[in-house]
């Protein structure tokens, strides 16, 4: 069977599209296991009250890629946080920059994997709107006890002694009320006639009733005796 010019060009051809279509499918595959700026992924967490600046890579052709991290200040000004090393992985490798970050503040990450990638994770980080904070901060604070006030400890303080001076002061009231003085008792034997004269006026005139009985006694004898003589 001789072989025409014909069915070498139809052979060729078809050689040529299966070149062409292995060489697309190279290149994709390629392509999606090559460095990518897609790969790198930036976040800001928190181990406590620290800040964290946290960049991810997960490119599978473990590119040895180097990222920067700056932090944007006003009127453009950027201040260069740290610069570190890092061979991604499919499930994803980590690299950790201590930061303790601001809320609401922005911060560049850029990436540089030798020839492939140059170029900033878009877009860039801002930081959340709420700072770290430890969980002793964040649990309810006890509250203190209330100390009584000046105004309100003073009666309680003044209460004391008065007792004391309520029974001092009701010792002499009862004492002469109970125990009536000398003086007093003068006076009432003084007004009623009861004092140390009564017995004697009252001997002498008992002793003058005695008399003047007898004298009568006597002179009435007298005159029944010259009556009858």
């Amino acid at each position: 069977m001789s072989i025409t010019r014909r069915s070498v060009r139809r052979s060729v051809r078809i050689l040529g599209v299966a070149s062409a279509s292995a060489a697309v499918v190279l290149g994709l595959s390629s392509s999606a296991l090559a460095c990518n700026i897609r790969d790198f992924k930036a976040e800001a967490k928190c181990d406590g009250e620290k800040g964290l600046i946290v960049v991810t890579d997960t490119d599978a052709s473990r590119v040895k890629a180097t990222v920067t991290v700056f932090l944007k200040g006003d009127g453009g000004v950027e201040t260069k946080v740290g610069e570190q090393e890092v061979i991604g992985s499919k499930e994803g490798t980590q690299v950790t920059f201590p930061e303790n970050w601001k809320p609401d503040a922005t911060y560049r990450v850029h990436i540089t994997a030798g020839k492939i990638v140059d170029e900033d994770i878009k877009p860039d980080l801002v930081t959340q709107s709420t700072a770290c904070k430890t969980e002793e901060s964040e649990s309810p604070t006890p509250t203190a006890p209330t100390t009584p006030s000046p105004s309100e400890s003073t009666p309680a303080e003044s209460a004391t002694p008065a007792p004391a001076e309520s029974e001092s002061s009701s010792a002499p009231a009862g004492t002469s009320s109970n125990a009536p003085s000398p003086a007093a008792g003068d006076s009432n034997l003084a007004e009623t006639g009861a004092n140390s004269n009564t017995g004697l006026i009252a001997g002498v005139a008992g002793a003058l009733v005695v008399v003047g009985g007898g004298a009568v006694f006597f002179g009435m004898r007298r005159r029944g005796t010259r009556g009858n003589g």
